[in-house]
């Protein structure tokens, strides 16, 4: 999903009519390199804690997944995109810092690709991490994929590896309503919508987890390796006395030929792979189209590190980072001379028209109207939004609270709330107030 770096002889040709940005931005000033060893200094530290969550387990987790015949959750995912194709990975941080840091990624990795040609949501287990057990950062991060699928009706991919819930924390991820049955009801309703769901068992599918490729549309289960149950062979013995293994409780055989569970029989992770890229193939959607003609900017995105000030408090203005991240820095600003502590106009970002809302200070009631009013013309015109934040909220005092700012702060957010066209929010700085 990168920005392609150079021009194909069949781009469309830019929109002259709308002027480009001019910058003023000196990269030699002095500022400006403080600035950038500052923010070079975060992009490290940043892909080190990257690293380490793409590492997934310890090693010898690691290692002991690979000599039962598996592939780490990462491997599985690269193997069913399309070749070369995007991967735009979600919440590739969660639960940093939480659980001792022996959880990264929050044990799942989760993102949006290309497979058979469509785009499609990916959920896969990493088992290498607590043996893919649910934390509430899991299930938190399981439902904003969830959600993010639902709102762009894309089909959801499940790589389930998973011992289902991780028991010592399960009083935290049960009772309520966006805990770990939310999952499932997810599912459910989105294959009422006519959004496919499919899931590939690659290992564990244990307890609560076992409902994921039960309420899916389709389902693939690896032999040998996959097994789908609801209790396992100590508690089947523990709360009936009967003596079973798990292959006869849950295996791939067992649910291909006798249940009904599942509806295909892989011999390995690979296969399983393939028949989940042919499953896709075949689910009658659409290839995506192609992505339009896109035109570099002006200015190059590098020079970001230098212009947005190391001290938030120190406010950038946001036209500049404008023109270095939207198709030829063209720009055709909304209301330029009003409610000039918010900039609002309209762009094409690799190649597709957008509205654009930065801030530019703190809200006035002019700034508040003026967003509602932009916000209201790209609903109407089916155009994207995309929000620059640099806020440190609305004005305050006597004066501007005589002059209605409460209720044309909130003419603001109801317009933010039921305009019918995605939202996308960069934080450029500061979001408090």
């Amino acid at each position: 999903m990168a920005r392609t770096s150079t021009r194909s002889a069949h781009q469309a040709a830019p929109a002259a009519d709308t002027p480009a940005i001019a910058s003023d931005y000196a990269e030699d000033a002095p500022e400006a390199a403080a600035n950038r060893a500052y923010h070079e200094g975060l992009l490290h530290d940043l892909r080190e804690k990257l690293e380490r969550a793409q590492r997934g387990g310890p090693a010898q987790a690691v290692e002991l997944h690979r000599k039962r015949g598996k592939l780490p959750a990462r491997e599985r995912i690269a193997r069913l995109l399309d070749p070369g194709g995007p991967w735009l990975e979600l919440s590739a941080l969660a639960a940093l810092g939480m659980y001792d840091d022996e959880v990264p990624a929050a044990g799942i990795v989760s993102g949006v690709g290309k497979v058979a040609g469509r785009w499609c949501l990916i959920a896969a287990n990493d088992a290498t991490v607590k043996g893919g057990t649910y934390y509430p950062e899991t299930i938190k991060k399981h439902l904003r994929a969830q959600e993010i699928a639902l709102e762009n009706r894309l089909p959801c991919l499940y790589l389930v590896d998973s011992g289902g819930v991780f028991l010592p924390k399960q009083a935290e991820v049960f009772p309520d309503k966006e805990h770990f049955g939310r999952i499932f009801y997810n599912q459910a309703v989105m294959s009422s919508l006519g959004i496919p769901q499919l899931s590939a068992v690659m290992g564990m599918c244990t307890a609560g987890g076992a409902y994921v490729p039960a309420v899916s549309d389709e389902t693939i289960i690896v032999r040998g390796t996959g097994t789908i149950y609801l209790g396992g062979p100590p508690l089947v013995k523990a709360a009936t006395g009967e003596e079973s293994t798990e292959d006869e409780l849950g295996g791939g055989e067992m649910h291909s030929t006798i249940s009904g569970v599942t509806d295909h029989l892989a011999d390995s992770d690979e296969h399983a792979l393939a028949l989940l890229r042919a499953a896709v193939d075949n689910l009658g959607l659409p290839r995506a189209p192609e992505a339009p003609a896109a035109e570099e900017p002006r200015y190059p995105a590098s020079d970001l590190y230098g212009l947005v000030h190391r001290d938030l408090r120190r406010p950038t203005d946001v036209k500049e980072i404008v023109a270095r991240l939207v198709d030829g820095s063209r720009f055709h600003e909304f209301k330029a001379n009003y409610g000039r502590t918010l900039v609002c106009g309209f762009a094409r970002w690799l190649g597709r028209p957008v509205g654009i809302v930065g801030n530019q200070g703190i809200l006035f009631s002019e700034s508040a109207l003026k967003a509602a009013h932009f916000i209201q013309l790209c609903g109407q015109r089916g155009l994207p939004l995309v929000f620059l934040q640099n806020i440190t909220g609305f004005m305050v005092g006597k004066e501007f609270e005589q002059g209605g700012i409460v209720r044309n702060g909130a003419k603001m957010v109801q317009a933010v709330s039921t305009v019918p066209v995605p939202k996308l929010t960069i934080i450029i700085g500061s979001s408090n107030g």
